[in-house]
């Protein structure tokens, strides 16, 4: 049977055949069967005469991301929510990125079978946002920005906005003031990190505040798509729209695309604003995920096919029922 995009492969146990060679990529987390990476990961597998398999595989606990991961048949993981802080005190190593991020995202194997832990969410984050710009070009540097939500994806968003894009003022808007004071603490990794600029990050808590800030060029959304009910909520949402309103309009990324169009994009394309759907973040960081997992690309080895990969991602984007509704 062929692979779908929302095809979910049960993970196979230690004791199944399997050839010296075969592996597993997995993506691990909760509700991942809608995720449209799977035909995408097993085109560039065959393509590199790779006998690895992606599996799109629940977890219903973090021992179970663990206990994928380290077993024999294992080559590489992709973290999703909600487990891209809680795994990393189950890694043997973690790179800079992780220890500046806060986050994990991406699991590879080093020549010593140790299991290290790394970030690639920012460079889907800065691909979709630079893709929306004139020429590809980075038109916000220097500039405010904001980002909705507090979790492990908005740690990944910040690096991307502050390190590689260079923003002024990160707003913050979120309905939970403990995931923001969560957020503020991490954040002070970077404080020794820049010695040129220092980053600065404002939770903004109300309509009065947003109305007198002034409008950011780059939004990102790091939240699942949801209706707005409570008060907390609905304060959040007002907030995200008065900054939406305002004059000066950029780019808005949201990084879920369950479904493809989401509350947030539909308020951004309402009010002006240049919109990117989610499922791009899956395509910017395919090279250095094989790069890490496999050494493609390295040493005279074949590279990702590329444009083939993005075919097969936006035909699986196009054909799934999971997220066009």
């Amino acid at each position: 049977m062929s692979s779908t995009a929302t095809e979910v492969t049960t993970s196979p146990s230690a004791s199944s055949s399997s050839t010296p060679d075969k592996k597993y990529l997995y993506l691990a987390g909760v509700h991942v069967t809608h995720s449209i990476a799977l035909p995408m990961h097993n085109h560039i597998a065959k393509s590199l005469s790779l006998p690895w398999t992606f599996i799109n595989q629940e977890c219903p606990t973090i021992n179970d991301v663990v206990s994928l991961f380290r077993a024999p048949t294992f080559a590489g993981g992709v973290v999703t929510m909600p487990y891209k802080q809680a795994i990393i005190p189950f890694l043997d190593e973690l790179d800079p990125l992780v220890t500046q991020i806060g986050a994990c995202n991406n699991v590879y194997l080093t020549p010593e079978d140790k299991l290290r832990g790394t970030n690639t969410d920012w460079r889907g984050i800065k691909g979709c946002l630079l893709s929306g710009t004139t020429r590809g070009e980075n038109e916000g540097r220097g500039k405010s920005a904001l980002i909705i939500g507090a979790g492990g994806a908005s740690r990944a968003a910040i690096y991307a906005l502050f390190a590689e894009l260079e923003c002024g003022e990160i707003y913050v808007v979120n309905r939970d003031r403990g995931e923001v004071e969560d957020l503020l603490k991490d954040a002070q990794a970077y404080a020794t990190s820049e010695k040129d600029r220092q980053l600065r990050i404002r939770h903004v808590t109300s309509v009065g505040m947003a109305e007198e800030l002034s409008a950011p060029f780059y939004v990102v959304g790091t939240v699942p798509d949801f209706e707005a009910k409570t008060e907390e909520e609905l304060n959040a949402r007002a907030i995200l729209e008065t900054f939406l309103r305002k004059e000066e309009k950029g780019m808005l990324l949201d990084m879920c695309f369950k479904p493809r169009n989401t509350r947030i994009l539909r308020m951004g394309r309402e009010n002006g604003w240049k919109a990117v759907e989610g499922t791009g973040v899956i395509g910017y960081q395919i090279e250095e995920q094989w790069r890490l997992w496999a050494g493609v690309g390295q040493d005279g080895r074949k590279a990702v096919p590329k444009e083939e990969a993005w075919d097969v991602l936006r035909k699986a984007a196009e054909e799934s029922t999971a997220i066009n509704f």
